[in-house]
Protein backbone atom coordinates (compact mmCIF):
# COMPACT_ATOMS: atom_id res chain seq x y z
CA UNK A 1 0.00 0.00 0.00
CA UNK A 2 2.60 2.91 -1.27
CA UNK A 3 1.30 6.68 -1.43
CA UNK A 4 0.11 7.35 -4.55
CA UNK A 5 -0.81 10.92 -4.36
CA UNK A 6 -1.22 13.81 -1.23
CA UNK A 7 -3.32 16.50 -2.17
CA UNK A 8 -4.37 19.69 -0.46
CA UNK A 9 -7.34 22.15 -0.97
CA UNK A 10 -8.71 25.14 0.93
CA UNK A 11 -12.02 25.08 2.73
CA UNK A 12 -13.49 28.00 4.68
CA UNK A 13 -16.81 27.57 6.36
CA UNK A 14 -18.42 30.93 8.42
CA UNK A 15 -19.31 30.26 12.01
CA UNK A 16 -22.56 31.04 13.06
CA UNK A 17 -21.41 33.45 16.46
CA UNK A 18 -18.03 34.89 16.45
CA UNK A 19 -15.64 32.81 18.56
CA UNK A 20 -13.87 35.27 21.13
CA UNK A 21 -10.63 34.48 23.17
CA UNK A 22 -7.78 36.31 24.74
CA UNK A 23 -5.74 35.67 21.70
CA UNK A 24 -8.20 36.22 18.39
CA UNK A 25 -11.69 36.64 17.31
CA UNK A 26 -12.93 33.70 14.24
CA UNK A 27 -15.32 34.20 12.41
CA UNK A 28 -14.74 31.92 9.31
CA UNK A 29 -13.24 28.61 10.14
CA UNK A 30 -10.37 28.57 7.30
CA UNK A 31 -8.51 25.16 6.86
CA UNK A 32 -6.37 22.82 4.25
CA UNK A 33 -7.60 19.69 3.26
CA UNK A 34 -5.26 16.79 2.50
CA UNK A 35 -6.61 13.87 0.31
CA UNK A 36 -3.65 10.85 0.40
CA UNK A 37 -4.47 8.84 -2.16
CA UNK A 38 -3.07 5.48 -1.88
CA UNK A 39 -2.44 2.73 -5.35
CA UNK A 40 -4.62 0.23 -3.58
CA UNK A 41 -7.12 2.79 -4.01
CA UNK A 42 -7.53 3.21 -0.41
CA UNK A 43 -8.32 7.78 0.51
CA UNK A 44 -7.45 8.97 3.74
CA UNK A 45 -8.61 12.35 5.09
CA UNK A 46 -6.81 15.50 6.96
CA UNK A 47 -7.40 18.62 7.81
CA UNK A 48 -4.94 21.71 9.24
CA UNK A 49 -6.63 24.80 10.38
CA UNK A 50 -4.30 27.98 10.43
CA UNK A 51 -3.85 29.12 13.98
CA UNK A 52 -1.20 31.69 13.57
CA UNK A 53 -1.31 32.85 17.48
CA UNK A 54 -0.76 29.69 18.63
CA UNK A 55 0.55 27.30 16.39
CA UNK A 56 2.17 29.97 13.67
CA UNK A 57 1.11 27.77 11.00
CA UNK A 58 -0.72 30.01 8.25
CA UNK A 59 -2.99 28.38 5.19
CA UNK A 60 0.04 29.43 2.89
CA UNK A 61 2.53 27.83 5.22
CA UNK A 62 0.86 24.91 5.78
CA UNK A 63 0.28 24.11 1.95
CA UNK A 64 3.76 24.88 1.17
CA UNK A 65 5.08 22.51 3.88
CA UNK A 66 3.09 19.64 2.60
CA UNK A 67 3.39 20.30 -1.15
CA UNK A 68 7.09 21.26 -1.26
CA UNK A 69 8.63 19.25 1.82
CA UNK A 70 6.45 16.45 3.37
CA UNK A 71 4.99 14.89 -0.67
CA UNK A 72 7.86 14.80 -2.28
CA UNK A 73 9.53 12.85 0.30
CA UNK A 74 6.56 10.33 1.12
CA UNK A 75 5.20 9.74 -2.80
CA UNK A 76 6.01 5.74 -3.78
CA UNK A 77 6.58 5.11 0.56
CA UNK A 78 4.67 2.18 1.71
CA UNK A 79 2.46 3.32 4.25
CA UNK A 80 2.91 -0.63 5.76
CA UNK A 81 5.78 0.85 7.20
CA UNK A 82 4.35 3.60 8.43
CA UNK A 83 7.13 3.61 11.90
CA UNK A 84 9.47 5.26 8.90
CA UNK A 85 7.20 7.27 8.06
CA UNK A 86 6.12 8.70 11.24
CA UNK A 87 9.98 9.28 11.16
CA UNK A 88 10.43 10.49 8.35
CA UNK A 89 7.07 13.32 8.55
CA UNK A 90 8.66 14.64 11.92
CA UNK A 91 12.43 15.11 10.82
CA UNK A 92 11.85 16.35 7.45
CA UNK A 93 10.53 19.93 8.55
CA UNK A 94 11.40 21.39 12.02
CA UNK A 95 7.73 22.76 13.45
CA UNK A 96 4.81 23.14 11.14
CA UNK A 97 2.77 20.88 13.48
CA UNK A 98 -0.58 21.74 11.78
CA UNK A 99 0.60 20.54 8.39
CA UNK A 100 2.12 17.03 9.56
CA UNK A 101 -1.14 16.63 11.76
CA UNK A 102 -3.07 17.08 8.43
CA UNK A 103 -1.36 14.48 6.97
CA UNK A 104 -0.74 12.27 10.06
CA UNK A 105 -4.69 12.30 9.84
CA UNK A 106 -4.67 11.10 6.46
CA UNK A 107 -2.23 7.86 7.19
CA UNK A 108 -4.42 6.49 9.89
CA UNK A 109 -6.80 6.66 8.21
CA UNK A 110 -5.90 4.55 5.26
CA UNK A 111 -4.23 1.95 7.90
CA UNK A 112 -7.19 2.14 9.60
CA UNK A 113 -9.40 1.21 6.30
CA UNK A 114 -6.18 -1.36 5.40
CA UNK A 115 -7.25 -3.17 8.54
CA UNK A 116 -11.02 -2.93 8.01
CA UNK A 117 -11.50 -1.14 11.19
CA UNK A 118 -12.37 2.57 13.10
CA UNK A 119 -10.00 4.17 13.60
CA UNK A 120 -10.47 4.16 17.75
CA UNK A 121 -10.02 0.43 17.73
CA UNK A 122 -7.38 0.59 14.96
CA UNK A 123 -5.68 2.53 17.94
CA UNK A 124 -6.82 0.76 21.33
CA UNK A 125 -10.09 1.25 20.85
CA UNK A 126 -11.03 2.16 24.71
CA UNK A 127 -14.49 3.66 24.51
CA UNK A 128 -17.40 4.52 21.65
CA UNK A 129 -18.69 7.37 22.98
CA UNK A 130 -17.66 10.90 24.04
CA UNK A 131 -19.22 13.85 25.92
CA UNK A 132 -18.10 16.81 24.66
CA UNK A 133 -17.98 20.37 26.86
CA UNK A 134 -19.52 23.58 24.83
CA UNK A 135 -16.95 27.57 24.93
CA UNK A 136 -18.72 30.12 26.22
CA UNK A 137 -16.58 33.23 24.53
CA UNK A 138 -15.43 36.11 25.81
CA UNK A 139 -18.29 39.10 26.12
CA UNK A 140 -19.92 41.68 28.65
CA UNK A 141 -20.47 39.63 31.82
CA UNK A 142 -24.49 39.82 31.07
CA UNK A 143 -24.12 38.28 27.40
CA UNK A 144 -21.84 35.58 28.79
CA UNK A 145 -24.15 34.57 31.48
CA UNK A 146 -27.18 34.12 29.06
CA UNK A 147 -24.88 32.45 26.23
CA UNK A 148 -24.04 29.80 29.13
CA UNK A 149 -27.65 29.59 29.70
CA UNK A 150 -28.70 28.87 26.36
CA UNK A 151 -26.31 26.14 26.11
CA UNK A 152 -27.10 24.30 29.08
CA UNK A 153 -30.66 24.71 28.10
CA UNK A 154 -29.27 22.49 24.83
CA UNK A 155 -28.16 19.74 27.66
CA UNK A 156 -24.74 20.24 27.98
CA UNK A 157 -23.40 19.62 31.47
CA UNK A 158 -19.68 21.23 31.19
CA UNK A 159 -19.10 24.87 30.05
CA UNK A 160 -15.53 25.80 29.25
CA UNK A 161 -15.47 29.75 30.09
CA UNK A 162 -13.14 31.42 27.84
CA UNK A 163 -11.10 34.38 30.00
CA UNK A 164 -7.89 36.52 30.43
CA UNK A 165 -9.01 39.09 27.92
CA UNK A 166 -9.19 41.60 30.22
CA UNK A 167 -8.09 42.77 33.80
CA UNK A 168 -8.95 39.37 36.09
CA UNK A 169 -11.62 41.55 38.39
CA UNK A 170 -13.98 41.91 35.27
CA UNK A 171 -13.12 38.04 34.92
CA UNK A 172 -14.52 37.12 38.38
CA UNK A 173 -17.64 38.86 37.70
CA UNK A 174 -17.77 37.09 34.74
CA UNK A 175 -18.24 33.79 35.98
CA UNK A 176 -20.02 35.30 39.51
CA UNK A 177 -22.73 36.33 36.63
CA UNK A 178 -22.45 32.85 34.77
CA UNK A 179 -23.07 31.15 37.98
CA UNK A 180 -25.98 33.04 39.39
CA UNK A 181 -27.37 32.41 35.87
CA UNK A 182 -26.92 28.59 35.92
CA UNK A 183 -26.38 27.71 39.25
CA UNK A 184 -23.57 24.68 40.54
CA UNK A 185 -25.47 21.96 38.75
CA UNK A 186 -22.99 22.61 35.76
CA UNK A 187 -19.21 22.36 35.51
CA UNK A 188 -17.28 25.01 34.85
CA UNK A 189 -13.82 24.91 33.45
CA UNK A 190 -11.96 28.31 32.91
CA UNK A 191 -9.31 28.74 29.76
CA UNK A 192 -7.15 31.68 30.12
CA UNK A 193 -5.58 31.35 26.83
CA UNK A 194 -2.56 32.54 28.53
CA UNK A 195 -4.20 35.69 29.22
CA UNK A 196 -2.62 36.09 33.24
CA UNK A 197 0.96 36.36 34.77
CA UNK A 198 1.51 33.86 37.80
CA UNK A 199 1.11 36.03 40.54
CA UNK A 200 -2.32 37.65 39.19
CA UNK A 201 -3.44 34.15 38.79
CA UNK A 202 -2.93 32.51 41.59
CA UNK A 203 -4.62 35.82 43.60
CA UNK A 204 -7.54 35.50 41.09
CA UNK A 205 -7.72 31.48 41.68
CA UNK A 206 -7.91 31.76 45.33
CA UNK A 207 -9.87 34.59 45.19
CA UNK A 208 -12.54 32.08 42.82
CA UNK A 209 -12.08 29.57 45.71
CA UNK A 210 -12.98 31.81 48.56
CA UNK A 211 -15.93 32.87 46.56
CA UNK A 212 -16.76 29.22 46.12
CA UNK A 213 -17.29 29.65 42.61
CA UNK A 214 -16.40 25.91 42.18
CA UNK A 215 -14.10 26.00 39.33
CA UNK A 216 -13.58 22.25 37.73
CA UNK A 217 -9.80 23.28 36.23
CA UNK A 218 -8.21 26.55 35.14
CA UNK A 219 -6.36 25.97 31.27
CA UNK A 220 -2.99 27.50 30.64
CA UNK A 221 -3.33 30.57 33.04
CA UNK A 222 0.05 32.14 32.03
CA UNK A 223 2.11 32.58 29.23
CA UNK A 224 3.41 29.44 27.30
CA UNK A 225 7.02 29.88 28.12
CA UNK A 226 6.46 30.18 31.82
CA UNK A 227 7.32 26.73 32.89
CA UNK A 228 8.42 27.76 36.30
CA UNK A 229 4.96 30.28 36.44
CA UNK A 230 3.12 27.64 35.67
CA UNK A 231 4.59 25.47 38.39
CA UNK A 232 3.96 28.18 41.12
CA UNK A 233 -0.22 28.59 40.48
CA UNK A 234 -0.19 25.06 39.92
CA UNK A 235 1.22 24.55 43.66
CA UNK A 236 -0.42 27.66 45.18
CA UNK A 237 -3.57 26.71 44.39
CA UNK A 238 -6.44 23.92 45.10
CA UNK A 239 -8.17 24.61 41.60
CA UNK A 240 -6.45 21.68 38.99
CA UNK A 241 -4.35 23.69 36.25
CA UNK A 242 -4.11 22.14 32.81
CA UNK A 243 -0.76 22.93 30.81
CA UNK A 244 -2.33 23.70 27.26
CA UNK A 245 0.01 26.17 24.81
CA UNK A 246 2.88 24.97 26.89
CA UNK A 247 2.82 21.64 25.67
CA UNK A 248 3.20 21.05 21.76
CA UNK A 249 5.70 18.09 21.74
CA UNK A 250 6.59 14.97 23.69
CA UNK A 251 9.74 16.57 25.19
CA UNK A 252 7.72 19.87 26.67
CA UNK A 253 5.79 17.46 27.75
CA UNK A 254 7.72 15.58 29.97
CA UNK A 255 9.46 18.74 31.06
CA UNK A 256 5.57 20.22 32.41
CA UNK A 257 5.53 16.39 33.82
CA UNK A 258 9.03 15.90 35.41
CA UNK A 259 8.97 19.12 37.40
CA UNK A 260 4.89 18.79 38.43
CA UNK A 261 3.96 21.92 36.76
CA UNK A 262 0.13 20.96 35.56
CA UNK A 263 -1.99 19.20 36.94
CA UNK A 264 -3.99 18.22 33.39
CA UNK A 265 -2.51 18.49 29.95
CA UNK A 266 -4.82 19.09 26.57
CA UNK A 267 -3.37 17.59 24.11
CA UNK A 268 -4.56 19.14 20.42
CA UNK A 269 -3.41 16.91 17.22
CA UNK A 270 -2.41 20.29 15.69
CA UNK A 271 -0.06 20.93 18.64
CA UNK A 272 1.74 17.45 18.56
CA UNK A 273 1.56 17.59 14.79
CA UNK A 274 -0.88 14.44 15.07
CA UNK A 275 -1.65 11.12 16.30
CA UNK A 276 1.56 9.59 16.63
CA UNK A 277 3.09 11.87 18.68
CA UNK A 278 -0.24 12.68 20.36
CA UNK A 279 -0.07 8.70 21.83
CA UNK A 280 3.60 8.97 23.13
CA UNK A 281 2.26 12.36 25.12
CA UNK A 282 -0.79 10.55 26.42
CA UNK A 283 1.46 7.56 27.16
CA UNK A 284 4.21 9.90 29.11
CA UNK A 285 1.52 11.57 30.86
CA UNK A 286 -0.32 8.46 31.94
CA UNK A 287 3.00 7.35 33.70
CA UNK A 288 3.15 9.87 35.87
CA UNK A 289 -0.22 9.40 36.89
CA UNK A 290 -1.94 12.84 34.55
CA UNK A 291 -5.12 12.58 33.11
CA UNK A 292 -5.54 14.37 29.92
CA UNK A 293 -8.33 16.46 27.83
CA UNK A 294 -8.22 16.08 23.92
CA UNK A 295 -9.30 19.54 22.81
CA UNK A 296 -9.07 20.94 19.15
CA UNK A 297 -8.99 24.74 17.24
CA UNK A 298 -11.53 26.07 15.35
CA UNK A 299 -11.77 22.96 12.73
CA UNK A 300 -14.47 20.96 10.96
CA UNK A 301 -15.78 17.45 11.69
CA UNK A 302 -12.75 16.13 9.66
CA UNK A 303 -10.03 17.48 11.94
CA UNK A 304 -12.17 16.77 15.09
CA UNK A 305 -13.49 12.83 13.76
CA UNK A 306 -9.44 12.41 13.98
CA UNK A 307 -8.96 14.13 17.02
CA UNK A 308 -11.92 12.09 19.01
CA UNK A 309 -10.62 8.59 17.11
CA UNK A 310 -7.58 9.13 19.28
CA UNK A 311 -9.41 10.38 22.66
CA UNK A 312 -11.51 7.59 22.24
CA UNK A 313 -8.45 4.77 22.08
CA UNK A 314 -6.87 5.96 25.37
CA UNK A 315 -8.01 5.93 28.60
CA UNK A 316 -6.21 8.25 30.31
CA UNK A 317 -8.00 11.03 28.32
CA UNK A 318 -10.80 12.29 30.62
CA UNK A 319 -12.08 15.15 28.59
CA UNK A 320 -13.11 16.18 25.68
CA UNK A 321 -13.68 19.32 23.71
CA UNK A 322 -14.99 18.87 20.92
CA UNK A 323 -17.69 21.53 20.16
CA UNK A 324 -16.18 23.42 17.20
CA UNK A 325 -17.97 21.59 14.72
CA UNK A 326 -21.50 23.01 16.40
CA UNK A 327 -20.39 26.39 16.04
CA UNK A 328 -20.04 26.69 11.96
CA UNK A 329 -23.47 27.31 10.07
CA UNK A 330 -22.53 24.51 7.88
CA UNK A 331 -21.42 21.01 7.74
CA UNK A 332 -18.84 20.12 4.67
CA UNK A 333 -18.16 16.51 5.68
CA UNK A 334 -20.29 13.47 5.15
CA UNK A 335 -19.26 10.52 7.45
CA UNK A 336 -17.36 10.94 10.24
CA UNK A 337 -18.23 11.16 14.27
CA UNK A 338 -21.91 11.95 15.14
CA UNK A 339 -22.99 14.38 17.02
CA UNK A 340 -25.98 14.08 19.51
CA UNK A 341 -26.22 17.34 21.93
CA UNK A 342 -22.91 16.73 24.06
CA UNK A 343 -22.54 13.44 23.55
CA UNK A 344 -20.81 11.74 20.58
CA UNK A 345 -20.86 8.79 18.80
CA UNK A 346 -17.98 6.89 16.71
CA UNK A 347 -18.36 5.66 13.00
CA UNK A 348 -18.26 2.14 12.86
CA UNK A 349 -17.06 2.43 9.09
CA UNK A 350 -13.34 2.07 9.13
CA UNK A 351 -10.62 4.51 9.14
CA UNK A 352 -11.72 7.85 10.00
CA UNK A 353 -15.29 6.43 8.39
CA UNK A 354 -15.11 9.82 6.62
CA UNK A 355 -17.02 9.46 3.13
CA UNK A 356 -16.31 12.71 1.50
CA UNK A 357 -15.71 16.18 1.92
CA UNK A 358 -17.01 18.90 0.04
CA UNK A 359 -13.97 21.80 -0.36
CA UNK A 360 -14.43 25.23 -1.59
CA UNK A 361 -11.29 26.00 -2.64
CA UNK A 362 -9.60 29.23 -2.54
CA UNK A 363 -6.73 29.04 -5.44
CA UNK A 364 -5.30 26.26 -7.29
CA UNK A 365 -5.52 22.53 -5.12
CA UNK A 366 -2.07 20.40 -6.09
Amino acid sequence: MNIHQLETFRTAVPLHTPFKTALRTVKVAEAVVVKLICDNGIIGWGEAPPTVVITGDSLSSIESAIQQVIKPALLGKSLLNYEYIFQQLHSLIVHNSSAKAAVDMAIYDCLAQRCNLPLYQFLGGYRQELETDYTVSVNSAKEMAEDAATYVKKGFDVLKIKVGKDDISTDIKRIQRIRERIGYDIKIRLDANQGWESKAAVKAIRKMEDLDLQIELVEQPVPAHDIRGLKRVTDEVETLIMADESVFSPHQAFEVLETRSADLINIKLMKAGGIYRAQKISDMAELFGVECMVGSMIETRLGITAAAHFAASRKNVTRFDFDAPLMLAEDIVVGGIVYNGRRISMPKSSGLGIERVSVSIEGEGN
